[in-house]
């Protein structure tokens, strides 16, 4: 107990609180201001850490991503690039002599590479590749790079003036931000620093990603799904290939599920990687650490035993461990597998109230993290003996002055007995007066709300509300079984898990019983439909990005594998797909006004979901909205957009729970 109380105490004491008293609460104009970290890797000489932040620029109404160097020693910080032109993905040559990075700057055929000597001078173009340039990484000789490059449209060529019609033959063919997909492929190639040639490594139906050179530079590890149809299933597997054009390639694993994210070990004998749980399609499954000797046998499944799903595996800088992260009931944290003992140890000073997103080594026992709380976006952390030290400061200053909510947990007890966990958010915790409430559903379903730095529920409570996160049945973190329970039966426990919450906070005297909202997006708009149909207790809705009536959307959004494994087809099992269509065919019960939100570029969560359940309310008079977002796919990422879409959250609920 001794040691559970101080781990969490330094898990507090990590984050350094600001010397200033807050003045102001968290508004939606704060949303402008929220630099994004991301893409951080270590120089070689273990002195820098490179990494890009985006931040918006409000005259263009879009995010610009610049590179930065902070000293490992958190002395200094310096940013690397400037003006319109965004700059990402900065990856260290092996001599760390350069920054290499990925910028559309002079280009007409979209991201190219480009160099930067890190002790000055200006940045070069190094490459002119006609397709999409995806991820790369340097060989370890520093003289060559493997490059991830979509097929180009029209083989390369102008676009015509008059668009070819779309020609589409394939089972999947609708993509989130990608439209209609034809057959353009994603494939590999190396790319000599001094020579400029680029030489194909892979090339025909299949696509190929996250390719990492050996230790030894002679062959590449990359990931392929190579089904004789590879649309109809999520069988990824690992494969290595000679380096070079012509090379021979080994699949490595067999298992009938996706194997991913493959890691040698520093010595190049072991590859780390994680496996799908079980085998065949399964959108409830959760990922697990695994290590097989780098010819593809005696695989191990490493974190099988504490049933929480696996992320980012990183190799100690010694090879003695593995670092990897932990989905564990509202909290992600870092924990590390012992080669030697063959047992799995969390650090402790990365649980508690905070967020990891990240985990790259540094050097023996010492790494690099990505850190939020409830009161911060990410920021990067070294991870040193088990105790974090905050490296930068891109936060601080819009922040410094905001009073940020208070994220608590709470647990709440289904009607059939299940424990169900949450985060309430109050701008007063202190406060015994009861408040109006809104449920904010997560989507996913398969993911959870944890004690990472959430703007949409900072801003709701900042408005006056308590604000809760439930992860409900399907959410992961609490099990395999627990995500699993929902599969082919949506909208049922979900929807008694998240009336248990809602009971719980009104019995707590913190939700007023008079004055409930709820919302969400994407699931969290489906959960919202069935809320209203199933429970009349709310006054006001939002439900974004969400459908109701399910078997129309089948063809239309992109989860055809999905429906014809989890539901079966709709002229074969026509009874679920009336099943799960609850909101829609029971919408005369809905006496709830609701907010319907939808991207019109949407093809994960169609605008069609939206307008049939807006239609349906106002046939039934019903008061409701329908916004449509133009050019948006189903993140809203234009940053106006995300501003107004909260805005409009809270005059709605101001509306009718006020």
């Amino acid at each position: 107990m001794k040691r559970t109380i101080l781990a969490l105490l330094l898990a507090v004491l990590a984050v350094p609180a600001f010397s200033q008293t807050p003045s102001k609460t968290f508004k939606t104009s704060d949303f402008y201001k929220i630099p994004a970290l991301s893409s951080a890797e270590i120089s070689p000489d273990g002195k820098w850490v490179a990494y890009s932040v985006s931040t918006v620029d409000t005259a263009k109404d879009k995010r610009v991503s610049h590179l930065w160097m902070q000293s490992w020693d958190g002395k200094q910080s310096i940013q690397l690039t400037h003006g319109a032109e965004p700059a990402s993905r900065p990856k260290w040559s092996p001599d760390g002599m350069y920054i290499s990075f990925l910028s559309s700057r002079e280009s007409k055929n979209g991201s190219q590479l480009w160099l930067m000597d890190r002790r000055g001078g200006e940045a070069k173009k190094v490459t002119d590749i006609k397709g999409d340039l995806g991820s790369y990484e340097w060989s370890h000789d520093g003289k060559k790079l493997v490059m991830v490059i979509q097929d180009p449209e029209n083989n390369g060529k102008d676009a015509p003036k008059t668009p070819k019609p779309i020609v589409i033959d394939r089972y999947h063919f609708k993509q989130d931000y990608e439209g209609y997909l034809e057959n353009l492929h994603t494939h590999l190639y190396i790319f000599n620093i001094e020579t400029k040639k680029l030489d194909t490594l892979t090339k025909g139906k299949f696509d190929e990603s996250s390719p990492l050179w050996s230790p030894d530079g002679k062959s590449i590890v990359f990931v392929s799904n190579r089904d004789a149809d590879p649309d109809r299933s999520e069988n990824t597997d690992i494969f290595t290939i000679e380096a070079r054009a012509g090379g021979n390639v080994k699949q490595l694993t067999t298992w009938k599920g996706h194997d991913v994210s493959p890691r040698w070990s520093p010595d190049g004998k072991y590859i780390a990687y994680l496996r799908q749980d079980s085998e065949g399609y399964n959108m409830y499954d959760e990922n697990i650490l695994c290590l097989m000797n780098a010819d593809g046998s005696d695989n191990k499944l490493l974190s099988k035993e504490i049933d929480r799903p696996a992320a980012s595996p990183e190799w100690s800088k010694d090879g003695k461990s593995i670092a990897f992260l932990v989905d564990d009931d509202r909290e992600r944290y870092a924990a590390v597998y012992n080669l030697q003992s063959r047992k799995i140890s969390v650090m402790q000073s990365t649980r508690g109230k905070i967020n990891l997103d990240d985990v790259i080594a540094h050097s023996a026992g010492n790494w690099l993290v990505s850190v939020s709380t409830p009161r911060m976006p990410f920021e990067l952390y070294a991870l040193e003996g088990n105790k974090l030290r905050r490296l930068t400061h891109h936060q601080q200053e819009w922040s410094k002055d905001v009073q940020f909510a208070q994220a608590m947990p709470f647990q709440s007890t289904s009607k059939d007995g299940t424990k169900v966990s949450g985060i309430l958010y109050r701008q007063d915790s202190t406060s015994t007066k009861k408040l109006p409430f809104i449920l904010f559903i997560h989507g996913g379903p398969v993911g959870q709300d944890d004690y990472g730095f959430d703007a949409t529920s900072q801003a709701l409570a900042a408005a006056g509300y308590a604000v809760a996160s439930v992860n409900y049945r399907g959410s992961s973190g609490r099990g395999i079984e627990y995500t699993r329970a929902i599969n082919a039966d949506w909208g049922n426990k979900e929807v008694i898990d998240l009336q248990g919450a809602v009971d719980e906070l009104v019995k707590r005297g913190i939700a007023d019983p008079d004055k409930l909202g709820v919302g969400g997006w994407s699931y969290g708009g489906i959960l919202t439909d069935f809320m209203i149909a199933s429970d009349t207790r709310f006054k006001a809705a939002a439900s974004g990005a969400g459908s109701a009536l399910q078997v129309a959307n089948y063809g239309i959004d992109q989860y055809v594998l999905q429906y014809d494994n989890e539901l079966g087809q709709p002229w074969k099992n026509p009874d679920v797909y009336t099943k799960i269509s609850y909101p829609f065919y029971h919408a005369d019960r809905i006496k709830t006004p609701v907010l319907f939100m939808s991207g019109l570029k949407d093809f994960n969560v169609p605008t069609a979901g939206s307008e049939h359940m807006y239609q349906a309310l106002k046939s039934l008079g019903i008061d409701a909205e329908l916004i449509l977002y133009p050019n948006q796919f189903h993140g809203i990422s234009t940053p106006s957009y995300q501003v107004d879409r909260v805005d409009r959250y809270i005059k709605w609920f101001d509306k009718y729970l006020k």
